[in-house]
């Protein structure tokens, strides 16, 4: 399939810039894959959808704060947001501006906390507590957020149920859920279980192959405990449907399928793929030509796809990261 099939006009009114007071308030678009229909509900009918012998499966990563604003000695600014935690005080990262030069100490927080440039992509900061770098930094709100961090993003860019230290962008399908939901939820018959994905910075790469099967996903790390699997296994062999919160679950599912619990993953997910253990998907409304809105057009057909996405955008829904959410039955 070709790049193109995946390719929809969005008006940039239509990005949500900020999250809504009350996440449950959010719009719900039904998609029934059967029939074809669509329905517009609210977020907090989601329960309507779930039977009590069904499972709903969430991702507990927990975003991390890896945006960090430095100052060199010459009083330039800097950037590091940090991708992995590579042991001691050391992290792979992205560094802006690219002229950084190796050796050259940079300053944080007013000189609180100083880093060494260790390589293009590699920073090691000068302190003892690793895990007290993040203390320094922000929120690493997606780059079509077109503002700065702000203090409600700490909160409201990550899930009610985050557990997990390890991701750069939130599973933002889980956004919506309270603990009220949550309770509700389990408390109808439905089985809630965790798996954990730490979402990488390659969700937002490009596919820059016109022929998508010639791209590479990024490796991601993930892990599902033998008391989830179980849990999942058993609700496949009673009959009861598997609800994937977020395309991140919905990879941990698929890969669990494949014979693997943890470790790495570069599941690729679009027309063709045949889906083993998702029954429905719950998700929020993705970028155009990204691997994310491939695999939601796996899921649920391109064509149905486009005309669901068609009608969000002429009923004014909110789109990515803080806006509405789709339920695919």
């Amino acid at each position: 399939m070709k790049l193109s099939d995946f390719d929809y006009y969005l008006p940039k009114e239509r990005i949500a810039q900020y999250p809504l007071v009350a996440r449950d308030n959010a719009r719900l678009m039904v998609v029934n894959r059967a029939t074809g229909s669509i329905e517009h509900r609210i977020f907090s009918e989601i329960s309507t959808y779930l039977k009590p012998n069904d499972i709903l499966v969430l991702n507990d990563t927990k975003v991390v704060p890896c945006r960090l604003k430095g100052t060199r000695k010459t009083g330039g600014q800097v950037e590091a947001f940090l991708l992995k935690h590579e042991g001691n005080a050391r992290f792979s990262a992205l560094l802006k501006p690219g002229r950084l030069k190796t050796g050259e100490e940079i300053s944080f927080d007013n000189g609180s906390l100083r880093a060494i440039i260790e390589g293009r992509r590699e920073i090691r900061f000068l302190t003892d507590d690793a895990q007290s770098v993040y203390r320094h930094g922000l929120i690493p709100l997606p780059p079509y957020i077109k503002r700065a961090c702000e203090p409600l993003d700490a909160d409201y860019y990550q899930t009610v149920y985050a557990a997990h230290d390890g991701a750069v962008a939130a599973p933002t399908a889980g956004l919506h859920f309270t603990e009220k939901n949550l309770r509700e939820i389990s408390l109808a018959g439905t089985a809630v279980v965790y798996v954990t994905l730490h979402v990488g910075l390659g969700t937002f790469n490009p596919v820059k192959v016109q022929d998508i099967r010639q791209h590479q996903m990024d490796y991601e790390e993930f892990f599902v405990s033998a008391a989830a699997k179980n849990k999942i296994e058993a609700t496949k062999k009673t009959g009861g449907r598997v609800f994937a919160v977020g395309t991140t679950s919905c990879r941990c599912l698929e890969t669990l399928a494949q014979g693997k619990d943890e470790g790495l993953t570069n599941i690729f997910m679009y027309p063709g793929y045949r889906f083993q253990l998702v029954d429905c998907l719950l998700t929020n409304f993705h970028l155009p030509q990204t691997t994310l809105f491939m695999l939601v057009c796996a899921f649920a057909g391109v064509e149905l796809m486009k005309r669901a996405y068609a009608e969000a955008i002429q009923k004014e829904y909110r789109f990515y990261s803080y806006g509405d959410a789709m339920v695919i039955l």
